[in-house]
């Protein structure tokens, strides 16, 4: 019963992972985008603590 879970899970994982090389660099440009997006707002917070005298 666990085994048929697990190989079933394993099919499944196979599968999904077909498609990675079908979209090619297109995931890591989108990480790479939300992460710089993240970056600025992140530091135009820290700016704002900073004007308002905080640490």
């Amino acid at each position: 019963m666990v085994s048929k879970i697990a190989y079933a899970l394993g099919d499944f994982f196979e599968w999904t992972f077909q498609i990675l090389p079908v979209l090619g660099n297109i995931p890591n440009v989108l990480l790479l985008g939300i992460g710089f997006v993240a970056f600025f707002y992140w530091i135009g917070e820290m700016r704002k603590h900073q004007k308002a005298g905080e640490r």
